[in-house]
């Protein structure tokens, strides 16, 4: 079966007094990318955090959005971060000097939108009932963007099995063409020497450069390569989830087959059909690039 590598997932978990939302969504990508909003009180949790989500989600860029709510009335105490406020606007007072430019008219309303400006004095923030319901509001959170992922690679599925069947179909289209193709070359060029006034020639090496020419242009070991190469991708998609990379490289190979059958066709119909499969591969090659 596919995953995709696009999906999201919220969940939420409580704590005594508190409420922790996780929410991650990802996209497709070459590698792992975390990039995480973590609130300053549960920044000690984002690396535990990150390396969850790097061992369930293996692959895409990911976003991972957490936030804390205070159930029940209870009173968290915040403070304003002087140290972090000071510094800021020192940065902003050099900006100022160095771009020639207006002070902000209202400043606390420019520095309160800077990240970690206000810290809590909370006591429970390294509670094991804190911590549990982070990890638990994260597994939730994954395994709901899972579901998604595979529910979208249901459709990927859906997606690739018909156009590997259209490529296969136009596949066969080209066996009548194979039957006309050589002798239709093999009277275009004995009309063409037929033309050329007293052209005398060994008809012994003319044979022999003719079964060359028509050996070059030959394309069965691509039809049969092409043909193999269909039939590993359906194998390849129905396997284990992963196979993202390597349905790329089946269908880049694919790609080859295709080019090289244009290239040797010599035949308006076969050059019509190998369009076709290319604009096909196309849309094929695109999706790959979702799957995990």
């Amino acid at each position: 079966m596919l995953l995709s590598m696009t999906g999201f997932g919220k969940a939420s978990a409580e704590a005594p007094n508190k409420k922790i939302t996780v929410e991650i969504k990802s996209l497709n990508s070459k590698q792992m990318d975390i990039n995480a909003r973590v609130p300053m009180a549960l920044r000690h949790y984002e690396l535990e955090m990150r390396n969850v989500v790097a061992h369930s989600l293996q692959r895409g860029k990911v976003d991972v959005i957490v936030s804390m709510e205070n159930l029940n009335g209870a009173n968290t105490q915040v403070k304003l971060n002087m140290p972090a406020l000071q510094a800021y606007k020192a940065q902003i007072d050099e900006a100022v000097k160095t771009l020639e430019i207006k002070e902000p008219f209202d400043w606390m309303s420019v520095l309160m939108r800077f990240p970690d400006v206000t810290v809590t004095d909370a006591e429970d923030e390294n509670s094991p009932e804190l911590h549990q319901a982070v990890i638990t509001a994260t597994d939730m959170a994954i395994e709901a963007l899972m579901e998604y992922r595979r529910a979208e690679g249901r459709r990927l599925e859906e997606f690739f099995a018909p156009r590997i069947k259209t490529i296969t179909d136009l596949l066969k289209e080209i066996e009548p063409y194979e039957a006309e193709r050589v002798p239709k070359i093999r009277a275009r060029i004995e009309e063409g020497l037929a033309r050329i006034p007293v052209a005398e020639y060994d008809k012994g090496r003319l044979e022999q450069e003719m079964i060359f020419y028509i050996e070059k242009l030959d394309v069965n070991e691509e039809r049969q390569r092409l043909g193999q190469h269909l039939r590993y991708f359906i194998e390849t998609m129905e396997g284990e989830p992963g196979q993202g990379k390597k349905l790329g490289f089946i269908a880049q190979e694919m790609g080859r087959e295709i080019n090289t059958l244009g290239s040797k066709s010599n035949h308006a119909g076969m050059q019509r059909i190998v369009v076709k499969m290319k604009d096909v591969l196309e849309q094929i090659k695109e999706q790959v690039l979702n799957v995990m």
